[in-house]
C-alpha cells in the first residue's frame, strides 16, 4: 500500500476519476443484491486475458457445475470449501513451479488468483440454489469461500520442535479504476513462500502465508484478527507485507489508529478511527517488534531498504496534523503511521495490536515490511506483462525472502 504523500497522488486520480460505488451492487449485509463492484470489473478485457493466458478461466465455471449439483446447503457448503482450497492450493503450486503452467502469463504472478476468485464470488452471489438458501446461508458461504481461497483457513505448522515458524500475508490488488492491470507484489510474495522452508543459523524455519482483501468492511468485521489469532501464540515471527514506495523497501517503525478513508477495492471508505474491539483501551500508535537494524543493515537484494520512523499526527493540545520525522510525541493523536493511513497500515496496526493484547509485545517479533511499488516496463501502458514487469516481481519476492531470513535469524541471536 501507499505511503501518505503517494496515497495523496492517487486520491487526487480517485477525485478526478469520479470513482463511487454503484447503487445497484451487493453488500455485506445483503449478499445477494447482485455483482459488487469489484466482481463488475472481471468484464473488463484485461481480467479476462489474465484468466485465459494463466488458465484460471476454469475457475468459476468450475464452482457453477459444483453448485448446481449442490441438493442443500451442507452440500454447498461442502463444495465451496473444496473449491475455495483447491484455488489457493492450485495458485501456490503454479507460483511455486508444481505442475504444468497452463498459458503463457510467467507463473510469479498475483493477479490469476484474485481474478479467478472474483469469478467464484459472482457465480455463487448470483446462484439460483434449486433449495431454499436463506441470504444468511450464502452470506456463510462466500465468507468459506473467502478464506479458504485466500489460504487463511489453511494455515499449517509442522508438529514438534526444531523447526521455527514464520507468518507472512499479503494483499489483493488494489486502485484498479486507475489501472486494472495493476498486480500486487505483497500477493506475489505470500503464493511464492507459503509452505516454503527457510535455512537460518539456527536451523530451518517454515513460512506459512494469507491474503487478506483490500476492502474498509472486512477489516471492520474482524477479519484480521480472526485470522491471525489462532497462529500469534505459536509463531517465532510475523510479518505483514504491501506495496507501498517507489524504489524501496520500508520497515514501518510505527501504525497508526487511523483510517484516512481513501477509496477501496468497492469504492467506500471514510475518515475514521480504525475499529476494534475495546476501543477505550485502544493505543493511538503500536509499534514493530521487527528487528529492523539488522535488516536494513543487511545485504537482501537491489532495492534499498530504510528503517522508517515518519508518522503524521495532531500534536497533544492541537489541531493540525503534523508530519514526525523520528515518530509520535507523547499523547498525540495518529493521522497516518509510517505506512500512511490505507490498509496497509491498519493490517499492521491491528496485527501489532492483537500481538500487544495477546501479551505477546516483549516476546514476538512482528511489524509490517512495505515493498516497492511493481512496476511495468517503460513505454508500456496496456500490455497486461512485460519483461521488466517480471523481473521487478521476481526481484521483490526475493528480495522479501532474504528480508524475513534475516529477520528470523537475527532473532535467533537475539535469543540466544
Amino acid at each position: 500500500m501507499n505511503s501518505l504523500r503517494v496515497r495523496i497522488g492517487v486520491l487526487g486520480l480517485a477525485l478526478l476519476t469520479g470513482l463511487t460505488a454503484p447503487t445497484t451492487t451487493a453488500t455485506a449485509a445483503d449478499p445477494a443484491a447482485g455483482p459488487t463492484v469489484e466482481e463488475h470489473r472481471l468484464d473488463g478485457a484485461a481480467p479476462r486475458e489474465i484468466l485465459r493466458r494463466s488458465g484460471f478461466d476454469t475457475v468459476a465455471p468450475d464452482l457453477a457445475r459444483a453448485l448446481d449439483r449442490a441438493h442443500s446447503y451442507a452440500q454447498a457448503r461442502r463444495a465451496v470449501v473444496r473449491q475455495g482450497t483447491e484455488l489457493w492450493r492450485r495458485a501456490v503450486d503454479r507460483a511455486q513451479g508444481r505442475g504444468p503452467a497452463a498459458g503463457d502469463l510467467s507463473r510469479d504472478d498475483d493477479r490469476p488468483l484474485y481474478w479467478a476468485r472474483l469469478g467464484m464470488t459472482r457465480e455463487l452471489r448470483t446462484w439460483d440454489a434449486g433449495f431454499r438458501l436463506g441470504d444468511g446461508q450464502r452470506a456463510r458461504l462466500l465468507d468459506e469461500l473467502e478464506r479458504t481461497s485466500r489460504g487463511q483457513s489453511g494455515i499449517r505448522y509442522p508438529h514438534g520442535g526444531g523447526m521455527k515458524r514464520v507468518l507472512v500475508t499479503g494483499f489483493d490488488p488494489f486502485t484498479l479504476d486507475r489501472d486494472i492491470r495493476i498486480s500486487n507484489p505483497s500477493g506475489a510474495v505470500a503464493l511464492a513462500l507459503d509452505g516454503t522452508v527457510i535455512e537460518t543459523a539456527d536451523g530451518p524455519a517454515r513460512i506459512e502465508t494469507a491474503v487478506f482483501p483490500v476492502r474498509w468492511r472486512d477489516f471492520t468485521a474482524g477479519t484480521v484478527e480472526r485470522a491471525l489469532r489462532p497462529h500469534l501464540p505459536k509463531v517465532d515471527l510475523f510479518t505483514t507485507v504491501s506495496q507501498g514506495r517507489v524504489g524501496r523497501f520500508d520497515i514501518e517503525r510505527t501504525n497508526g489508529a487511523w483510517r484516512g478513508g481513501f477509496g477501496d477495492n468497492e469504492n467506500t471508505g471514510r475518515p475514521e478511527t480504525v475499529p476494534v474491539t475495546d476501543p477505550a483501551s485502544q493505543p493511538q500508535w503500536t509499534s514493530t517488534t521487527l528487528p529492523y537494524a539488522e535488516i536494513v543493515d543487511a545485504e537482501t537484494g537491489r532495492f534499498p531498504v530504510y528503517d522508517n520512523t515518519s508518522v503524521t499526527e495532531i500534536p497533544a493540545g492541537g489541531t493540525e496534523a503534523v508530519v514526525r520525522p523520528e515518530g509520535p510525541t507523547p499523547g498525540s493523536t495518529a493521522r497516518a503511521g509510517g505506512g500512511g493511513d490505507y490498509l496497509s497500515n491498519e493490517i499492521a496496526y491491528r496485527a501489532t495490536l492483537l500481538r500487544d493484547r495477546l501479551g505477546l509485545h516483549g516476546k514476538l517479533p512482528g511489524g509490517h515490511v512495505h515493498t516497492p511499488v511493481l512496476q511495468f516496463g517503460a513505454g508500456n501502458t496496456n500490455e497486461i506483462t512485460d519483461p521488466e514487469f517480471v523481473r521487478n516481481r521476481l526481484d521483490i519476492i526475493g528480495q522479501t525472502r532474504a528480508i524475513v531470513t534475516v529477520a528470523i535469524s537475527a532473532t535467533e541471536r537475539t535469543r540466544d
